[in-house]
């Protein structure tokens, strides 16, 4: 049967690319005309496969949800996140054509109105729902394989994801929105557009909002976010523009667990994480509101924009982005970090030791602040969490009035950064010939600390409130990063052809030093060599169809994160690298927008951690700066991807995209290193799948409005040695809406909507990371009301 199935999804992919569903345009209603808008996405004369989300896209998430979901059914893209409104950045994983960001892996680059965001990791990086709201959001530019040679991101060794604020209104209008919905979401959104001001010379908006929910398992998370931000375009005369943004963002989120696919069949709706708390510290370390994920980021940007004549135009951008964050745990014990030869344990005091290493561990105390050891001979009956416990975990090894002691572990990041970024082209033609000379340059300077403290738990048999001051902070050190990049681009085009060369080079140099003063200072510096992007079109005599190739060389320089484990242990290192071809056509018509594209990746010197002291589902407590980084083989990535849009009436509109991918790992040239690094040439990557296909239909008739869409993602192993998979699914999104606009003084438009995600209620495994996947949302609903004045 599941065969079959299968079968039928695969058919009705091909159906629909046969007829011509295969693109990327975007339906807005016009209400003045009843009619559907197309807006086309796909652009011509780029020498690469570039998409963009539509309002349709943007329409089938509600407005509580991350902005990363918007981007999800187009081709080669497949986001998942373990929260049904994307709270959990801990869950939250996109995977470009294999190539990924995720809880382990940052391989995409990800820009804010072409400003780079700081990394995409968990420690010290910023996805971009840190800096951009769903109302606020003006689109966003996904480039699958091959970047503009521009963009500015030290992570992207395939494409780049780069989001769009909304730009002001010309005319001065007031925008409060309320949602309300499952798992006791809310949300409260207001924005001001000024209209034109300061002469007719200024546009300008300021938006605030606050997000809430809690967890869809058993409700226990006290999911929250503020945000507010701002953003102006100023005419400073004929030739000069000045853009500015500046956001803040301020989230508290309680994770999700991921799950084997063992555990998934026993109990699809629960990932092991508790929202009571228990007499057990054992038990208590998987209490969902000590896993916890805290964020408040500062993020702006200065952009003057001047066109000095008919040929030369210029761009000089300044931005700022600070960051302060902790990610949080619960270990069930007290790390030992003082040996008090029996007497009074030091970890229950006020006083903080720094740096050192653990002796082991207090699990019980008696009246005086001794610790305790368990009966001799005693065995415990905890069988939860982790298969369960040994004697000095469980109570009832040790007498009626032994106290129980725990953690509460914060590693604390911090995260100050600002950067340069200077553009121009210049624009010539000889004869027949049209020529545009791009170049630019980009500086950044970084500084990012982070520091484990240990707190102990106030009593440990009430609940989580820990003491302010730590009993141990494990490290703290400081990372600075200074990084570098030019670019040189020139275009050719002549008659129907465009052909193109680009240069470009990377230079970071990082340093570490130790805040204690115990492990000397250590620098990295991580060039790159010059490299090679190029490409060409061809407009074929059938308007609007156009054939395109690519090229271009990629590398993810060394950063100061591998620098968390010493010098030495990044000695042997190489910068990971990735060369990406592209071969594609695309058609861009009246009703018709469609695209096909066949790639080819590959990426070398994949780097992978390897923690020594790790379990398979069970949390390294103590893990430090232990462990090392090491380069092992890569991924050869090649397929096909078909796109496309068509409006079948004036009222009904069609959008379908279906991906073809073989993903694999490539060795490291020696069988033995292969098996040492747990590497398997020629198994299929992680959390890819060799198939997805989407299908949405949109309708839209004077004020009314209604679209669904449905995705089919394959199976897609979960571990390296692909022998443990999660199944293929299918989930379906809805949304309904009305909007109108009134003749009032005041009120002068509004709209109510419901959107309802997965609406059939399937079960499936998401995202994919390590030894584990989190398991996907159920079905949720949000009514939603936005009125304008």
């Amino acid at each position: 049967m599941k065969d079959q199935l299968v079968k039928q999804r695969l058919m009705l992919a091909a159906a629909c690319s046969a007829a011509g569903l295969i693109s990327g345009t975007a339906i807005a209603q016009d209400k003045a005309t009843a009619q559907i808008e197309e807006i086309v996405v796909l652009g011509q004369r780029k020498t690469y496969s570039a998409v963009s989300t539509t309002e349709s896209m943007i329409e089938q998430q509600n407005p509580i949800t991350s902005i990363n979901a918007t981007i999800d059914n187009l081709p080669g893209v497949n986001v998942t996140e373990g929260d049904t409104f994307g709270f959990d950045d801990w869950s939250t994983t996109i995977n470009l054509r294999g190539y990924q960001t995720s809880l382990s892996d940052q391989q995409v680059g990800t820009t804010i109105d072409g400003m780079p965001n700081g990394d995409s990791g968990y420690g010290g990086g910023a996805k971009a729902n840190r800096y951009i709201d769903s109302m606020n959001l003006g689109g966003v530019e996904v480039n699958q394989g091959i970047a503009d040679i521009s963009s500015r991101s030290t992570e992207a060794l395939g494409g780049t994801l780069n989001y769009l604020t909304s730009n002001p209104l010309q005319g001065q209008r007031m925008r409060l929105q309320t949602a309300t919905g499952d798992f006791d979401s809310q949300r409260y959104y207001g924005r001001y557009d000024t209209g034109r001001v300061l002469g007719d010379s200024t546009v300008a908006w300021i938006s605030i909002n606050h997000n809430e929910a809690t967890d869809w398992m058993e409700g226990s998370a006290e999911n929250e976010r503020d945000h507010a931000a701002l953003k102006f375009i100023s005419n400073l005369g004929m030739s000069h523009e000045l853009i500015g943004y500046l956001s803040y963002d301020d989230t508290h989120e309680d994770n999700y667990q991921r799950v084997t696919p063992a555990e998934f069949a026993e109990d699809s709706d629960w990932d092991r994480l508790i929202g009571t708390w228990t007499d057990i510290p054992y038990v208590n370390q998987v209490y969902r509101r000590g896993w916890s994920t805290l964020r408040e980021n500062k993020f702006g940007y200065l952009k003057l924009n001047s066109k000095l004549s008919d040929q030369l135009s210029t761009s000089v951008g300044f931005y700022k982005h600070d960051m302060v964050g902790r990610g949080d745990w619960i270990p069930p014990y007290l790390a030992n970090v003082v040996d008090d030869a029996g007497g009074r344990e030091t970890e229950l005091g006020s006083s903080t030791r720094l740096g050192g290493s653990q002796q082991g561990a207090i699990f019980f105390v008696d009246a005086n602040g001794s610790a305790l050891q368990p009966s001799a001979g005693c065995s415990s009956s905890i069988t939860f969490p982790y298969g369960g416990a040994g004697a000095v975990f469980d109570p009832a090894c040790y007498p009626a009035n032994a106290i129980p002691v725990q953690s509460y572990r914060h590693t604390n990041y911090e995260r100050d950064r600002m950067g340069l970024t200077a553009d121009f082209e210049l624009i010539n033609s000889f004869g027949e010939f049209d020529n545009s000379l791009r170049g630019g340059f980009w500086f950044e300077d970084s500084l990012r600390s982070e520091s484990r403290s240990w707190h102990k738990l106030a009593d440990a048999r009430v609940g989580i409130d820990f003491n302010e001051t730590p009993y141990w902070i494990q490290y703290d050190r400081e990372y600075q990063r200074d990084t570098m990049n030019w670019y040189l681009q020139d275009t050719l085009s002549f008659m129907n052809f465009s052909f193109n060369l680009g240069l470009r080079q990377f230079e970071v140099d990082n340093e570490v030093e130790d805040q204690f003063g115990v492990d000397p200072s250590a620098d990295l510096t991580s060039d790159s060599d010059t490299l090679f992007s190029g490409g060409a079109t061809y407009s074929t005599p059938i308007d609007g169809l156009e054939v395109f190739f690519g090229y271009a060389e990629n590398i993810k320089p060394l950063t100061d994160y591998v620098l968390e484990r010493g010098a030495s242990a990044v000695a042997t290192l190489e910068a990971e690298t990735a060369e990406n071809l592209e071969l594609g056509v695309r058609f861009v018509g009246e009703r018709l927008t469609a695209s096909a594209v066949f790639f080819d990746n590959k990426f070398e010197n994949r780097i992978q951690f390897f923690d020594p002291n790790a379990a398979e589902g069970i949390p390294n407590y103590d893990i430090g700066l232990t462990g090392f980084y090491k380069n092992v083989g890569g991924v050869e990535a090649d397929g096909l991807e078909l796109a496309g849009s068509l409006e079948l009436t004036e009222n009904w509109s069609v959008y379908g995209s279906y991906t073809l991918m073989e993903a694999t790992y490539l060795g490291t040239g020696s069988a033995e290193d292969d098996v040492v690094a747990g590497v398997f040439p020629g198994n299929a990557v992680v959390n890819t799948a060799d198939d997805m296909f989407v299908v949405s239909i949109d309708w839209a008739r004077d004020n009314y409005a209604a679209g669904l869409s449905t995705k089919f993602v394959g199976d897609r192993f979960i571990d390296l040695a692909n022998t443990k998979a999660a199944d293929d699914y299918m989930i379906s999104d809805f949304y309904m809406n009305v909007t109108g606009e009134l003749s009032g003084d005041a009120l002068k438009g509004y709209k109510i909507g419901i959107t309802i995600n997965n609406i059939f209620d399937e079960s499936y495994l998401g995202g994919i990371s390590g030894w584990g996947a989190w398991i996907g949302a159920p079905r949720t609903a949000v009514f939603d009301l936005t009125l304008d004045f």
